[in-house]
């Protein structure tokens, strides 16, 4: 790690602060200039740009150089952790993109408000945005530590340099311009990820010496992880990817439902190889370096590229961190205009752009006021993707299985759901039960319960007319 202190320092330096100068100038270039081209892109985006931004989602700083750790200790079955995302990427494309598009909303909350109802939709957008915050503070803390490194600067000035360079981005860009940057962002962060790869492949002779030389489970598929950890990091990946607010707000841009299915496939073929590249770096800083902090099986590599190579692929984990901040936080933006701001005030399409960006502003203020003033708030963080799983549960019985459509049951359902996973956790997971497990049965049998002591559930009421809402916003 010392190399980032000495002489390359000063390029490592200089590239991150003219990308982020770059993409900044470009931001303002492809700035969103109407509410419609704020949340949605004005639905003209390309499949192949939306796959992109899926990919980004899921494959951002924490999973890049986590995957590679976990792979450290484990093996090559860490890259289950990425090729979850592709699987969930592929069954959410076959099983619900297309009724999430036909919805004609860009908010998982007000979709599902068609089918239960308006008390529904406010707690589904109240769990969502608790879940993003977290997960935005979560990306901050991390991706403070990479840029405090780079940049020689304490943590609390690294994180407001995310906070000013992230939210300049989607303050100004919104989907449409976020979307085009982070095309630039991703191509930065995969090239970086294939040269950190060649480069241990080239100090290994390969995978055939590290398979002669670590034990065996190293390139098993199930590793030191086991088969039921694995199950729940895929079984947890998929929904969330059911359920988390960008990925719905992303396939909404596109022009069509068949566009957005293509998305979701180009997005699980993206994240495909990236699972095993990550894993196959992580088991060979094992090979090269078996007592090193398992942390650094990704960044030690930097120290054995030339300046410029590792100061590109640094710049690459920094854009990384800058794409998994602005698409949270854009995300929350639209669940408070969506589900709050406009039903209660309906402003002007002007008006509501000026006030998407004030809202923006404040969401990438909060993040900061968690870690500085409410550090406990990290120790949450914990059940924030099996909140979204019950959410996603929620869902797919709306869709599948109408029958249960009740406002009432579903609103119990959800609010059970938190209150049943945090207590499992608690707990310590009684009977070797993930808390995932008890997020996704809980609404299911809530509802069921809901269903069979009230009867048959009534219709629920429009909460929302999707169409006139994208009309009334598009100028």
């Amino acid at each position: 790690m010392q190399a980032l202190l000495n002489g390359e320092s000063t390029l490592i330096v200089t590239m991150i602060v003219a990308y982020i100068a770059f993409t900044s100038w470009l931001t303002y270039k492809l700035r969103s200039r109407t509410s419609d081209q704020f949340m949605t892109a004005s639905r003209a985006m390309p499949a192949m740009v939306v796959g992109v931004l899926l990919m980004s989602e899921f494959v951002g700083a924490k999973s890049t150089v986590g995957t590679a750790q976990e792979a450290f200790q484990s093996g090559m079955a860490a890259g289950w952790a990425v090729l979850g995302a592709s699987i969930g990427f592929l069954l959410f494309g076959l099983l619900m993109v297309k009724k999430l598009y036909n919805s004609g909303e860009y908010t998982i909350s007000a979709a599902i408000a068609q089918k239960y109802g308006k008390s529904t939709m406010l707690t589904v957008s109240v769990i969502m945005i608790y879940a993003l915050l977290l997960v935005n503070v979560g990306n901050y803390v991390s991706g403070a530590a990479a840029i405090a490194t780079a940049l020689h600067v304490s943590l609390p000035v690294a994180m407001c340099i995310i906070a000013v360079v992230s939210t300049f981005y989607y303050v100004f860009g919104g989907l449409k311009g976020v979307a085009w940057v982070t095309i630039l962002h991703s191509a930065f962060k995969v090239v970086g990820v294939i040269i950190i790869f060649a480069v241990a492949m080239s100090l290994t002779g390969g995978i055939a010496p590290m398979q002669a030389k670590l034990p065996a489970y190293y390139f098993s598929w199930d590793g030191k992880i086991g088969f039921a950890t694995i199950f729940a990091w895929t079984f947890g990946t998929v929904g969330a990817i059911f359920s988390t607010q960008f990925i719905v707000q992303a396939i909404a841009s596109t022009p069509s439902a068949d566009d957005a299915r293509k998305a979701t496939f180009y997005a699980a073929a993206f994240c495909l190889p990236l699972g095993f590249l990550l894993a196959l770096i992580g088991v060979a800083a094992k090979f090269l370096y078996p007592d090193m902090k398992s942390l650094y099986a990704l960044p030690v590599f930097l120290e054995k590229m030339p300046p410029l190579a590792s100061a590109f692929v640094t710049t690459s984990l920094v854009a990384s961190i800058f794409v998994s901040v602005c698409t949270v936080a854009l995300a929350i933006a639209s669940l408070v205009v969506r589900d709050f701001y406009v039903p209660y005030w309906r402003p002007t399409p002007e008006r509501e752009l000026k006030m998407t960006r004030v809202f923006s502003i404040v969401i990438a203020i909060v993040p900061l006021v968690f870690f500085f003033f409410i550090p406990e708030i990290l120790k949450l963080s914990f059940f924030t993707r099996a909140l979204r799983l019950s959410i996603t549960m929620v869902a797919m019985m709306s869709f599948y299985l109408p029958l249960f459509a009740s406002n009432r049951g579903a609103t119990a359902g959800l609010i059970g759901a938190a209150v049943s996973t945090t207590v499992w956790y608690l707990l310590g997971n009684p009977f070797g039960i993930d808390n995932m497990y008890i997020a996704a049965v809980t609404p299911l049998v809530v509802m069921a319960i809901e269903r069979l002591v009230m009867g048959q559930a009534p219709a629920a009421p429009q909460a929302a007319q999707p169409n006139a809402f994208v009309e009334r916003t598009s100028t």
